[in-house]
């Protein structure tokens, strides 16, 4: 019997490549890979992009939104990976009643991050809103499957490093 498809979340603040190390890493897995930005309503983005912090009632539907989404995937069978912040314990164990997640946590310096932040374009989550997410963040306890990873390495060597954790070929 072969093992079950991973579930994995790639976590951590704005700034941190979530999403370009999920992308990889799904690749690298041939998981099924959705953004959690992409499951935001049209009303969190823009509260975001006015530098309004979203509150949890603002955060419990989008949650519930990625959970379900890793649900039907889990549920079909299908590797999954998928970036979303998961910045607070309550949150990931929303995303934890999907399946067995496991999180890949990025972490930098605030400094890496701001300047990160502050060269893409294009994106809803401004500069301002960085320090409310370092504030809000609750790092994994040690009950919770994850690794953390730092992201002043090339996001090649941060896959490596997940697929490790993983247990999967790198």
């Amino acid at each position: 019997m072969s093992a079950p498809a991973p579930i994995v979340v790639v976590m951590g603040v704005a700034g941190s490549g979530k999403s370009t190390v999920a992308a990889l890493l799904a690749q690298r897995l041939g998981a099924a890979f959705a953004d959690g930005d992409d499951f935001h309503p049209p009303a969190n983005v823009a509260a975001m992009a006015a530098g309004r912090p979203l509150t949890d009632d603002d955060r419990w539907p989008w949650l519930a939104a990625v959970r379900d989404w890793i649900a039907a995937q889990h549920a079909a069978g299908r590797a999954v990976v998928v970036p979303c912040s998961a910045l607070r314990r309550t949150y990931r164990d929303m995303l934890r009643e999907a399946g067995p997640v496991r999180f890949v946590h990025l972490t930098g310096s605030a400094e890496l991050l701001a300047e990160r932040i502050g060269a893409r374009t294009g994106h809803f989550m401004g500069p301002a809103m960085l320090a409310g997410q370092l504030a809000t963040l609750e790092p994994l306890g040690p009950d919770e499957p994850g690794v953390v990873v730092d992201v002043a390495a090339e996001p090649a060597r941060i896959v490596a490093a997940a697929l490790d954790y993983l247990g999967a070929p790198t």
